[in-house]
């Protein structure tokens, strides 16, 4: 007989106390590894990190860990299987891999030296990702002393990545040639964060990425702007004209068949919004910026969350120097980012964008348009019960109503959804202050605490309210 929730409750809590110092310790000696994966002479400590991250698993109770090699940064994949062979799988995604950081860069104490001042942990990593990777090691365990178990509720299984901030380029293809040690039912993402502190919530989607640069090329060399100018087509012109051609009057993109497919939002995700206590001055002071400017008929933060967008990264072309130089430009350059929502597919974006480019360019310029590895939408429905388990979860540790956001930016969670065929849901406990990949990066150490109690929670409710076998 299963115990009453308040006393499971505090059976986990009162574990993760008597633990906590231990944890702490742990999660510190792990944070002193310069896991740098965008720094070649840091390869050797990224490598290290990896090992590290195997060992305190299997001290964990995890009886498969390994270490799985990449082009580039290695991989750590763990496995707990239930006991309960119908039980669910699921499988938790994180990286072990931090963003460059130096003393000189404006830490007030070395960045790879854990130091805890107050109720905060400051390091790099402490909160993008290595924390919110390590706390499931707690959680886990904390599970099992609320339970009385001997292995999760659930089939656990783990992938923290090496090579996240350096946009894991070897991630899909890693993730493609494991996918059948990888299958599992749902897709835990624990890089991530929360409104606030007083505003604990769930992330329920990420946007995808598509990025292209057009080259624009006009006469063989520079040439006078006297002798040829109002006279031969300016490929600087042309940028300026593609650039100013991106958006219509009400900014949406006006790229033909670029809008295809989206997912519109529903009236209850836009009131869930709505319900978040955002304060639109606040918030153009951490933008930097004096005014708010995007697609009409939109709020900003369904701008940010659910909208696709097209932007302008960078432009040039012609004498940039001191003074003047009355030219005539051999070539100029666009540099585009568009941010992808459900519904989208980056191979058709791309084909989108290509045949508008072409539109736009004038006879006389010849053109050139690369994109990169695009990233896909990912979109978790507000009905999936996967995402109502995490929602309880977060519940129970928190005590009060979890709401709802997305993210603006993008991830290689989508490549999981993707490739497995499973939904990715969000468990983060980062928040907007934690200074990710800037000096001084810190993680609430309260807020810690609650993730390993959401994560020691969350596989019993999994498991009782779940079964969908893959």
């Amino acid at each position: 007989m299963s115990k009453p929730v308040d006393d499971v409750v505090s059976t986990v809590r009162t574990y993760i106390e008597a633990h906590r110092g231990a944890f702490l310790d742990d999660l510190a000696e792990w944070l002193r590894i310069p896991s740098v994966s965008a720094q070649p002479e840091h390869a050797a400590d990224v490598a290290r990190s990896a090992d590290w991250l195997a060992a305190k698993l299997g001290d964990t109770g995890f009886p498969t860990c390994e270490i799985w090699p990449t082009a580039g940064a290695p991989a750590v994949f763990a496995e707990w299987p239930s006991e309960d062979p119908e039980a669910p799988t699921v499988l938790v995604y994180g990286h072990h891999d931090v963003q460059p950081a130096a003393r000189e860069d404006g830490w007030d104490t070395d960045p790879f030296e854990p130091v805890i001042r107050g109720n905060r942990l400051h390091a790099r990593g402490a909160a993008d990702d290595k924390g919110q990777v390590f706390f499931h090691t707690l959680g886990v365990r904390a599970h099992l002393a609320a339970t009385g178990r001997t292995a999760p509720s659930v089939h656990l299984k783990l992938l923290v990545e090496g090579e996240e901030e350096s946009g894991s380029p070897h991630f899909r293809r890693l993730v493609e040639e494991r996918a059948e040690r990888l299958a599992a039912d749902a897709v835990i993402v624990s890089d991530t964060g929360m409104w606030s502190e007083d505003t604990p919530t769930v992330c329920t989607g990420m946007r995808g990425l598509a990025e292209c640069e057009i080259e624009l090329f006009g006469p063989a060399q520079d040439i006078h702007s006297g002798s040829f100018g109002g006279a031969v087509p300016n490929p600087a012109t042309a940028a300026a004209r593609l650039v100013a051609a991106l958006h219509d009057e009400h900014a949406r993109v006006a790229v033909p068949g670029f809008y295809e497919g989206v997912t519109e939002l529903t009236d209850r995700e836009r009131e869930l919004f709505a319900e978040l206590p955002f304060d639109e001055e606040t918030w153009l002071r951490t933008a930097r910026s004096t005014a708010t400017h995007g697609e009409a008929g939109h709020t900003t933060l369904e701008r940010v969350w659910a909208r696709p967008t097209a932007e302008v990264n960078g432009i040039g072309g012609g004498y940039q120097g001191a003074g003047s130089k009355t030219i005539i430009p051999s070539s100029a350059l666009v540099k585009l980012s568009f941010r992808l929502v459900a519904g989208q597919d980056p191979d058709h974006v791309e084909k989108a964008v290509r045949a508008w480019a072409a539109d736009q360019v004038p006879a006389g310029v010849r053109h050139k348009i690369t994109f990169g590895p695009a990233t896909r939408p990912c979109l978790t429905p507000l009905d999936h019960p996967a995402l109502r388990s995490v929602v309880r979860a977060m519940g129970r540790a928190f005590e009060q109503p979890i709401r709802y956001t997305r993210e603006g930016g993008s991830g290689p969670a989508a490549d999981l959804q993707e490739v497995l065929g499973v939904p990715v849901l969000f468990l983060g406990i980062s928040v907007p202050s934690d200074g990710w990949h800037a000096p001084n990066e810190k993680v609430e150490l309260d807020l810690l605490m609650k993730g390993v109690e959401t994560a020691a929670h969350l596989w019993g409710d999994l498991a009782e309210n779940w079964r969908e076998p893959h």
